[in-house]
């Protein structure tokens, strides 16, 4: 130091170089920071748009698929001159033994699936086969192929997403005791009622048997199963539905009263 107090010239200039390079370093941590941000924000707007955007627009085109298959279908019915009209009552009739749908080629939509619980116009179209390319992704539920047809004594049992891609089974979990899944094909209505839930591991394939857990008993009862994962956005589980049929009724018989309100060609 000088007799002043101050340090010397050249410890002064270093002192400067030295707060430069640190202004230098904190304005590169800055910027890195505000690129980390940025990225951070738009990782967040796309997974926005992934998992709700993107599955509410989803959702809706399945819906409207299925809806306009049913109005086909429905309109067929009403051509052929026997079904009821909007106003006239179903009269319950035991029309004896269910009609089996002929399988079809692999991702072939032949059913459609309402589930008054999952909302009051939820429809979606099943499709044959479990293909996550051909079916699951991209239509929405799936048939396993080595179980049983609507209607068929054994395991009608079904796939599809809980989150992503439309999420067609995304309120699995909130089925109740009684609900009614209804089955539609071009031939004939298939009602069904839950009966019961449980989770196994993705290794629990004896969930697809005719009866389902079981390796050896003969399959009497008509048994409907949703699979799909849990927890919602992992694998690590399945949650599976079972629900049994109760009734069933000709496509010329016009539709479960549960669902008339989407199906009736009036409307």
């Amino acid at each position: 130091m000088d007799e002043y107090g101050a340090p010397p010239a050249t410890t002064r200039t270093v002192t400067r170089r030295q707060l430069r390079r640190r202004r230098q370093q904190a304005s590169v941590v800055g910027v890195i920071g505000e690129l980390l941000l940025t990225a951070g924000v738009l990782v967040f707007l796309f997974l926005g748009w992934q998992l709700w955007l993107n599955d509410l627009i989803v959702g809706d085109q399945r819906r409207k698929e299925a809806a306009d298959l049913g109005q086909e279908w429905a309109l067929e019915d009403w051509n052929k001159g026997n079904a009821p009209t909007r106003d006239e009552p179903v009269v319950p009739v035991d029309y004896g033994v269910p009609i089996i749908p002929a399988t079809v080629a692999e991702a072939k939509q032949f059913a459609i699936m309402y589930v008054p619980r999952f909302g009051g116009d939820y429809q979606r179209t099943i499709s044959e086969g479990i293909s996550e390319k051909l079916v699951l992704d991209t239509k929405g539920i799936g048939r396993y192929p080595d179980t049983q047809q609507p209607g068929e004594p054994g395991n009608f049992a079904l796939a599809a997403h809980r989150t992503t891609y439309g999420k067609p089974f995304a309120d699995i979990g909130e089925l109740r005791v009684g609900d009614k899944i209804i089955i539609r094909t071009p031939e004939a209505y298939y009602v069904y009622a839950f009966r019961n839930m449980e989770y196994v591991w993705p290794s629990a394939v004896d969930v697809l048997n005719p009866i389902p857990r079981e390796d050896t008993v003969e399959a009497i009862d008509r048994i409907i199963t949703l699979t799909s994962c849990n927890p919602r956005y992992s694998r690590a589980e399945r949650i599976i539905a079972y629900g049994v049929l109760e009734s069933w009724q000709p496509a010329e018989a016009g539709p479960p009263a549960e669902i008339a309100h989407l199906v009736n060609p009036e409307n």
